[in-house]
């Protein structure tokens, strides 16, 4: 091993005169004493060297006296040099590679010394004259030998290598350890590929989640964003900006749903049963559609087709075949629908779908108002599904979800509308095999996940249990930004799903911050961890959590505010 540093590394000498003459200490060109005068002496003085070098990444040996040096500096990015998440620099040729400092142990056998691991993230060049670097890019061409130098990543450094690229891009917030980089990410990169936020309840998660929607709908103010909102907690961020729609608005027609969620809506069977009640309904909703004047003109139509009918002509269809039964055979199945039928109809948390007000064609209208075409500079629709009832909120957000799909494969031969699909709590519609229930929704939302870019389709996906979503999901998620997770279940799914390269900053996610977190993937340059901007608190959604000793404390009201719940309660409405 070499015997660096564990010593002084020539520490007292600040570069000597083949370093300054950009000779070789170590078989690389040093970097040029002309920076001196725009950096500290421990920018440009060595923190240690390469032990080892690996395919993705680097041991290497710190020197402890240098990084206590460090520790005083004024630049916060030289002060955590060598500190796990730091990053630090590496000369390879006539480029610097950057890398991130994934762990620290004391080395026993060589005088209690520091070695580290350490993850390349990319590399960039050095600009003569000025030691800037330009160009950087992730990957690495040129690895440095064992016995190079290693020196601290300047916030200059950090700069240059942070900044934006000329691609789109919108700021969320500030580049940890820095106080004024500020952190972009590429809007056609992450939504290209999709993204997901995941961070554990508490963390910010909501509100980072709405600060990104409301960047993105402030640089594309013609945008197409679609957001399932599950707790009706984003009404509130984005009431002037986008269409809020909920169950008092929403008017969602029954006939959009296709045949596999008529079943999932009419049926309350299974195993052989359900198979009967399926075929019985397949046939009486063909009739049904087929009664439609639409149905004439297209010639020939499946139980799929979004063509409208009466509720009541299913019903009557149902009633009519169960009228041909010979005695012998059992009209429970025929029963059985028809009673569920009724029960939609009859009950009026239901009336926001399955109303007879809404056997109108009015599917283009429809699909424009979700869709925000056109927008009007709204180009957001919040979509408040906590006031359905929970027995058909996943085959809501499955008829949603599949309208987005479907628009985009028959308007292949329109102009491309790319639209952003936003759905919260996403372990609930895509869960892991464990917990799927072969539901429409978690089958519509994967194959939009494999499928989506295809067709101009981006997928968000939002959650606190990223262990409990689908395998291969958040694979397919290009950009990821994980803020902390409690869970070392979760901690391992997602460093699993994350690039090699990222496996460093991924090992702080545990000690991140509230509305800090580590972004990772296409969206940006290379793997940053982010302090997020403040929000201003009309555009923050309704999620901050009750002062307990607060609200305690105060009184007055209580016997009236009970009659209004127990009011809306009963007329089940807002």
């Amino acid at each position: 091993m070499t015997e660096m540093g564990h010593g002084n590394l020539e520490r007292r000498q600040p570069l000597d005169t083949a370093t300054r003459d950009g000779g070789s200490a170590a078989g690389h060109p040093q970097p040029q004493a002309v920076a001196s005068s725009t950096r500290s002496d421990n920018a440009i003085q060595p923190i240690g060297v390469v032990v080892e070098v690996a395919g993705s990444g680097s041991q290497i040996a710190l020197d402890v006296q240098r990084l206590n040096e460090c520790m005083a500096d004024e630049d916060p990015s030289v002060a955590l040099a060598g500190q796990v998440g730091s990053q630090i620099k590496i000369r390879a040729g006539n480029a610097w590679l950057l890398a991130s400092v994934r762990n620290q142990r004391q080395d026993l056998r060589a005088g209690g010394g520091i070695i580290a691991d350490v993850d390349f993230l990319g590399e960039g060049m050095e600009e003569n004259g000025t030691g800037r670097i330009y160009g950087f890019r992730r990957g690495v061409t040129r690895y440095p030998v064992p016995g190079a130098k290693i020196y601290p990543a300047t916030t200059a450094d950090l700069r240059h290598i942070y900044a934006s690229d000329g691609r789109a891009s919108i700021q969320i917030g500030t580049v940890y350890p820095t106080r004024d980089i500020r952190a972009g990410l590429y809007i056609d990169a992450m939504l290209g590929k999709h993204f997901a936020l995941l961070g554990s309840t508490g963390t910010g998660k909501s509100t980072s989640a709405a600060l990104i929607l409301h960047r993105i709908c402030e640089a594309a103010p013609e945008g197409h964003v679609v957001m399932i909102d599950p707790h009706g907690e984003y009404a509130a961020a984005f009431r002037d900006t986008g269409m809020i729609l909920d169950v008092s608005n929403l008017q969602l027609p029954y006939w959009l749903m296709n045949f596999e969620e008529h079943c999932e809506a009419l049926l309350t069977t299974s195993g052989n049963e359900r198979q009967t009640d399926m075929d019985i309904l397949a046939k009486c909703l063909l009739r049904a559609r087929g009664k439609n004047r639409l149905a004439e003109t297209m010639g020939k139509i499946t139980v799929d087709s979004p063509i409208p009918y009466l509720l009541s002509d299913l019903s009557n269809e149902l009633q009519n075949e169960m009228g041909k039964l010979d005695k012998a055979t059992s009209s429970a199945p025929y029963m059985r629908i028809k009673s569920k039928l009724d029960e939609l109809k009859g009950d009026p948390r239901y009336q926001f779908m399955f109303s007879g007000m809404l056997v109108g064609d009015t599917m283009a209208e429809f699909i424009a108002k979700i869709f925000r075409m056109p927008g009007g500079g709204k180009p957001i629709s919040i979509i408040d599904v906590s006031g359905v009832p929970s027995d058909i909120t996943s085959t809501v957000v499955a008829v949603l979800s599949r309208l987005v799909f479907d628009f985009a494969i028959w308007g292949r031969e329109e102009k491309t509308r790319p639209i952003l699909l936003v759905c919260e709590e996403a372990h609930r519609y895509v869960p892991n095999e464990a917990n799927a229930d072969g539901s429409s929704v978690g089958m519509i939302l994967s194959r939009i996940a494999k499928e989506g870019r295809k067709y101009g389709i981006s997928l968000g996906l939002i959650t606190q249990r990223p262990s409990d979503l689908a395998e291969g999901v958040l694979s397919q998620c290009g950009t990821i930004i994980a803020m902390r997770l409690n869970n070392d279940r979760d901690q391992a799914f997602v460093k699993a799903a994350m690039p090699e390269g990222a496996r460093g900053f991924l090992d702080s996610i545990p000690a991140l911050r509230n509305r800090e977190c580590i972004i990772c993937g296409e969206g940006v340059a290379i793997p940053i961890r982010v302090s997020f901007d403040s929000l201003e608190e009309a555009k923050r959604p309704a999620s901050e959590d009750p002062s307990f000793v607060e609200l305690w404390n105060e009184s007055g009201g209580e016997e009236e505010a009970v009659q209004r719940v127990v009011r809306r309660w009963r007329s089940q409405g807002r």
